[in-house]
């Protein structure tokens, strides 16, 4: 996509409109590196049009910028509402925000758009943005004024409504210290053709908005409450060039291609049967292969690492989550309570009362347990205790979304108790493991963010909030990575740094989060005995390196589009014979790989050559190994790799070694022929 443009700094003077301002600098109208709106030193964004009081300096904002992306997307939004009030008369509106990549509107309309519907409203869009409307911000003088004229707009009242209300950050379309509209102007006459409660900013006319496209419709419910009317959503894009949108639609067809939940069907991973529920996925015995050798290797690198094993039900009675805090703070996220272990005698009273039981949301608050079982000393720290906890949380049926937001899942979930002096050097430790392992998956491209206190929705002192904070502040600042903030995004008890990981295409998903609680081991009364004998308060370090296997499982699918890793692919080899009278010398060298622990087969069926071959590359299986008269009698085989490429008449012995390395290696990269080497073999494709 196009790189961004550097702004420049600029002073508005006092009764002059910003774009006037800016005309004397002879910066760019047109084209990628447009100016669309201007920045105060406040961060706050204006229109072009936007009249300072006193002198201001501002900063420019290009349209390819992610503020000028922004507000391309927002006006985006509005002409969408204003083509879908022309085309569909009576319709009412919610709100258009910018979201990452788009926009979106929410409409009450009597019918859901059809994707016919789609193609005539992005046809009617082209023909808002060509005209050039100019978009005009008015000030309402006060809230019955925007009733009167808004009267047939019910959801557009409630926001009036609610404009000065204790907290009103969730009102989009209203902001800042005024009520505002933005009207759509005949660029010529100046006649007001369409308008929406908005609080702005928006790009000076349509023309700002160079590429745009509806891609999807969806149901959708007022500020997302189910209990609210349903509405229709429409999707689109926006960019600040045709460009820069083809650019985004081919990564976007990329990842539909590389969707996990059809790779998981095609490549028979993984399901979610309906007979089991919403967010529950069961793993095919081509999946579980994968997700034991992603298991198994980290069990390998955490006893390595001095990390303890442990085990901890799936249910717990609900005093556990009281004392933890759970029930109080993350109540919503958690399926509701059994209630169980309930006495009566033979006249039916009751002489044990029922006790409400839980599926686990967290692994820590047992291993506190665990911790607290016995007296410990400052010699066993730290102690660092894993474990692959399977939890279970309920999120809504509109956020469940295939492995990578599930309702039951498996956690790799690690604590370490240690001592306050041992803190800094155990988060650094945690950091290097964290990005270590996640290198040796394939995952190197990555940033750090920080999610700091949300004041009304945490426990413990500023103090111990500021030094948890603080040690992990220092110890991403020494690990040389970009740290991103997330202000307020912390869990109730701990700070936390997550490593932020992107992918093949670009994409950033949070894998490990690293947190310091020094919150848990005072509700739990956790101690140990110091070298000078008193007892002291452990720090514990919460990490979940994956985040949790299945969610891993979908990204690293996604990473790779299916084709995994030889080391990791649950066929690591198949042999295919030109001929049936040829399978037997492939089954000779497919044994002597299955010594080595190698995961291979020969295909006996009555298929082709050419459609095995096509069906086994379809499977993205890594090595294919085939045989016909010449390879028998030379006592070789010829690979063939998933690009197409073949290396011909390799040695048995050769071969079998080629991939046991390879496999055993653990190399990330798909084979070719140029990465295997043709060594003393001939080279060609096919």
């Amino acid at each position: 996509m196009t790189r961004s443009t550097v702004s420049t700094t600029f002073v508005v003077p006092a009764g002059i409109a910003a774009g006037a301002a800016m005309r004397e600098l002879d910066l760019p109208n047109k084209g990628p590196e447009a100016v669309v709106v201007v920045k105060t030193a406040d961060g706050t964004l204006r229109d072009l049009s936007w009249v300072p009081e006193t002198d201001t300096e501002v900063e420019s904002v290009a349209a390819n910028t992610e503020d000028g992306r922004s507000v391309i997307r927002h006006s985006a939004a509005h002409v969408l509402a204003q083509a879908v009030q022309d085309g569909f008369p009576g319709t009412k509106l919610g709100i258009g925000p910018p979201i990452k990549d788009g926009f979106y509107y929410d409409f009450d309309v009597a019918e859901p758009f059809t994707p016919e519907d789609l193609k005539s409203l992005e046809k009617k869009m082209k023909q808002i943005i060509k005209a050039g409307q100019k978009f005009s911000r008015r000030v309402y003088e006060s809230k019955d004024e925007a009733r009167a004229e808004l009267a047939g707009e019910p959801y557009k009242l409630e926001l009036i409504d609610d404009k000065g209300a204790a907290d009103d950050s969730e009102v989009m379309e209203v902001g800042g210290a005024e009520l505002t509209a933005y009207d759509n102007l005949n660029p010529r006459t100046g006649e007001r053709i369409w308008g929406d409660l908005c609080r702005g900013p928006h790009v000076p006319t349509t023309k700002y908005i160079p590429a745009v496209k509806l891609t999807r419709s969806s149901a959708a419910y007022w500020r997302g409450d189910q209990d609210n009317a349903d509405l229709q959503r429409v999707y689109g894009t926006a960019w600040e060039s045709p460009e820069a949108m083809d650019t985004y639609l081919e990564l976007l067809a990329e990842a539909e291609k590389r969707d996990h939940r059809k790779l998981g069907a095609e490549l028979d991973l993984f399901s979610f049967p309906d007979e089991i529920g919403s967010g529950l996925p069961v793993f095919h015995p081509n999946g579980g292969i994968i997700r034991k050798e992603l298991e198994d290797y980290s069990r390998l690198r955490h006893a390595e690492a001095g990390y303890q094993f442990v085990y901890t039900p799936h249910a717990t009675k609900g005093e556990l989550f009281e004392k933890s805090g759970h029930l109080d703070w993350y109540s919503d996220g958690m399926y509701p309570p059994m209630q169980l272990d309930e006495e009566r005698n033979a006249e039916g009273q009751v002489t044990r009362q029922a006790v409400d039981y839980y599926l686990k949301p967290m692994n820590c608050p047992m291993h506190n347990l665990i911790f607290d079982s016995r007296g410990r000393s400052y010699r066993e720290l730290p102690l660092r205790l894993f474990e692959f906890g399977t939890v279970y949380r309920y999120e809504k049926s509109g956020v469940v979304h295939g492995l990578t937001r599930a309702r039951g899942f498996t956690q790799d979930d690690a604590h370490i108790y240690c001592t306050r002096e041992q803190m800094a050097g155990e988060i650094r430790n945690l950091l290097q493991f964290v990005v270590d392992l996640l290198r040796d998956y394939g995952l190197d491209d990555f940033y750090l963010e920080l999610s700091t206190r949300n004041p009304e929705k945490s426990i413990g002192s500023d103090e111990a909030w500021d030094e948890a904070t603080g040690a992990l502040r220092e110890a991403a600042g020494s690990f040389g990575v970009e740290l991103v903030a997330d202000p307020g995004g912390a869990a109730f008890y701990a700070p936390k740094i997550s490593v932020q990981v992107k992918d093949a295409l670009g994409r950033s998903w949070q894998m490990s989060t690293i947190q310091v609680d020094l919150m848990l081991p005072d509700r739990f009364d956790l101690e140990y005995t110091g070298s000078d004998g008193q007892k002291h308060r452990p720090v514990m370090l919460h990490r979940a390196l994956f985040g949790s296997m299945e969610r891993f499982f979908g990204v690293l699918t996604e990473h790779y589009g299916g084709a995994f890793p030889a080391w990791l692919s649950p066929v690591q080899v198949v042999g295919i014979p030109v001929a049936e009278q040829f399978g037997d010398h492939l089954e000779a060298v497919i044994g002597a790989l299955k010594k080595h622990g190698i995961r291979a087969e020969v295909d006996h069926s009555d298929d082709r050559m050419q459609k095995k071959i096509r069906n086994h590359t379809t499977q993205k299986v890594p090595f294919m190994l085939l045989a016909g008269e010449t390879d028998r009698e030379a006592g070789a085989v010829s690979f063939r790799f998933r690009d197409g490429t073949q290396v011909n008449q390799v040695p048995v012995d050769d071969a079998v070694q080629r991939i046991v390395d390879w496999v055993h290696a653990r190399r990330n990269e798909s084979p070719t022929a140029e990465l295997l080497g043709p060594a003393e073999a001939t080279v060609g494709t096919a």
